[in-house]
């Protein structure tokens, strides 16, 4: 039997052309206001970090890539029912992951860097596990940038300092972070 698929081939090409698309302009296509601010307070954080613009656009590019590709897979019912399941945990860590940013940040000293690189690094195998045979080793590749960046411990510690500019940062991540879970979309 050919193994030419129509279908597969649309798959792999609008897959391919969301890599394309993966712009700040085209992702407030699709994602909305506060995820969008809490993207931007993400790359100033990650700027301010790095001190490299094109390293904090590429991270927050990678970022979109890796949320649209994941949209694009569950909307087209491109996962197995395993998948799915990995995807519901998933989803709970990134919840959990979410609320405890918010505490860390609303009670002054019980921020802990090596609970938030786990929780960080537990989401990022979760994700491999749910992409695991739908992604390229590319985007694979893209997902460990992410997540080890953000799992930094120096990162996470200049992040949760008290100096500034990482205070203000990280008020309006949380504020977004805050605004999300009350409206159920984390």
């Amino acid at each position: 039997m050919d193994p030419f698929s129509t279908k597969n081939l649309a798959l792999q090409a609008q897959k391919k052309l969301l890599s394309k698309m993966a712009s700040k302009n085209m992702a407030s296509m699709f994602i909305d206001d506060t995820s969008s601010e809490i993207l931007d307070e993400l790359y100033r954080v990650t700027k301010e970090f790095t001190h490299n613009r094109k390293e904090a656009q590429k991270i927050i590019k990678n970022l979109i890539k890796i949320v649209m590709k994941l949209g694009f897979l569950h909307r087209n019912r491109q996962l197995s029912a395993e998948e799915l399941l990995l995807m519901k945990h998933f989803r709970k860590k990134v919840h959990t992951l979410a609320m405890t940013a918010v505490s860390f940040y609303q009670i002054d000293f019980t921020f802990d860097c090596q609970v938030m690189s786990n929780m960080l690094q537990e989401c990022r195998e979760l994700l491999h596990s749910v992409v695991n045979t739908h992604l390229t080793a590319k985007s694979h590749s893209r997902i460990n940038h992410v997540f080890n960046h953000f799992a930094d411990y120096e990162f996470l510690s200049a992040l949760y300092g008290s100096s500034e500019p990482y205070r203000s940062h990280l008020q309006r991540i949380c504020n977004g972070l805050s605004q999300m879970l009350e409206e159920g979309n984390i």
